[in-house]
């Protein structure tokens, strides 16, 4: 039984690939706000090249 809870103590405490788990979090929220707003995003950027192009062509 000592030998259980020292594995569970252990696997508990132990951090290792935390960060993995932190950085897939944040690329799938960062890819839901992109889903979500991907029609505003690509206004945007249209509106953003017609700008550059005016300028080049001036």
């Amino acid at each position: 039984m000592n030998q259980l809870s020292t594995f569970f103590k252990n696997l508990w405490n132990d951090e290792e690939g935390l960060e993995t788990v932190e950085i897939l979090l944040i690329l799938s929220v960062l890819i839901v706000i992109a889903i979500m707003f991907k029609g505003k995003i690509t206004e945007w950027v249209n509106a953003l090249f017609e700008d550059i192009d005016k300028e080049i062509l001036n």
